[in-house]
């Protein structure tokens, strides 16, 4: 009696669940194709995270600079090398201008490592430090913001204006309200392509150097004010300018409040509500070409490639790894990832072939770039 009570009661139920099994895996399905298509094309990492536990002089990380193989980054505490699996550090006793390094820029051509700090510049080259400073050099102001090499000059963005230093001939030239448009002297980064350089002045807007004329603009916010944007897409998007970027002939300007794109004729400008990108305060921005740009926030690390956005930080809330995917018509997918960069703080990226170095406020990443359906663990 118990056994055919236990086959009635039991069958049909499960002939009953059957249609509402093969929905429920229909409909995971569905979920699963959709989050596959939300991300396909788009970089997908598997992230290595390095401390001090692991030979970093310092967790906040300021810069980072990729040389081939090896990878530099400049902390609150130091330099730092990566290279065949380790890190090693070098301080002010090693000859580094001052502790905190916020720049760094590799000379391509020599691999001199050019270094922005908090106490000057400095120069490694064949093992050895040589740093400027004003009272050595003609340097316009210790604090080292930014840092760009374009053959042979090097250009500098400190506390008190721009500088370029002929690394052939020795001579500086200062540039500053006195001969350019600048009105704000404060210079947040620099940028050094062949034809163009430009300047990121802090409450000043975007310089513009062209090396052929050898003259100076500038480009700066039109409606003037700085809590909101009356004029979308008519010009700079804010003042207070703190990267920029200068790739096939695209300029980028990243702000504490958006970022702008600018082709020549034409500017575009992005926030969070209208955008993939995570927040409005930005550290910096760094284009792969005309149409791939990344972009490194209070919120995480953007990158856009002209349609669709996707973000990789740890949650803001739960602090577990998490990955965002926009597509073009504004629609936010969650893709599911194992790993994150080590925090949701970021200051600066540069690229490894198809690799990603991110530096943060807790260590630096390498995002190891996976193909389509490998896993990140």
């Amino acid at each position: 009696m118990k056994s055919a009570d236990f086959e009635t009661n039991r069958g049909p139920g499960k002939l009953k669940d059957a249609p509402q099994r093969r929905a429920a895996l229909l409909s995971l399905l569905v979920v699963c194709l959709a989050i596959s298509a939300a991300a396909a094309d788009l970089p997908r990492f598997r992230w290595q995270n390095f401390t001090v536990e692991n030979g970093l002089p310092d967790n906040r990380v300021y810069c980072v600079a990729v040389d081939g193989e090896r990878v530099w980054a400049g902390t609150d505490n130091g330099l730092a090398v990566y290279d065949n699996g380790r890190w090693k550090s070098f301080t002010v006793a090693d000859g580094l201008p001052h502790r905190a390094v916020l720049s760094l820029a590799l000379d391509k051509r020599t691999h001199d490592l050019w270094i922005g700090t908090m106490g000057g510049l400095g120069r490694y080259s064949a093992g050895r430090f040589d740093t400027f400073t004003q009272l050595t050099s003609g340097l316009p102001n210790d604090v080292v913001y930014g840092v760009s090499v374009q053959g042979d000059f090097v250009w500098v963005a400190t506390a008190a204006g721009g500088a370029r230093l002929n690394t052939r001939s020795h001579q500086w030239s200062l540039y500053n309200e006195r001969n350019t448009p600048m009105y704000e002297i404060w210079t947040y980064a620099v940028t050094a392509a062949e034809d163009k350089v430009y300047y990121a002045v802090w409450g000043g807007g975007v310089l513009e150097y062209d090396a052929k004329t050898e003259r100076w603009k500038d480009y700066n916010d039109p409606d003037g004010e700085n809590e909101i944007v009356l004029f979308k897409d008519q010009g700079l998007i804010h003042e207070i300018t703190t990267s920029v970027s200068y790739v096939n002939r695209i300029l980028w300007a990243a702000t504490y409040f958006g970022a702008s794109r600018y082709d020549g004729r034409n500017w575009r400008n992005f926030l969070d509500k209208d955008s993939g990108l995570p927040s409005n305060f930005l550290n910096q921005v760094k284009s792969v070409d005309g149409t791939r740009t990344w972009f490194s926030t209070d919120k995480g690390l953007a990158y856009f490639d002209g349609e669709r956005w996707a973000t990789y930080r740890p949650a803001l809330d739960t602090h577990t790894p998490e990955m965002l995917v926009r597509d073009e018509g504004g629609a936010v997918t969650h893709v599911p990832v194992q790993s994150a960069p080590a925090h949701h703080y970021i200051f600066a990226v540069d690229f490894q072939n198809n690799d990603v170095w991110v530096a943060t406020a807790k260590g630096i990443s390498h995002g190891i770039r996976i193909s389509p359906g490998e896993p990140d663990r």
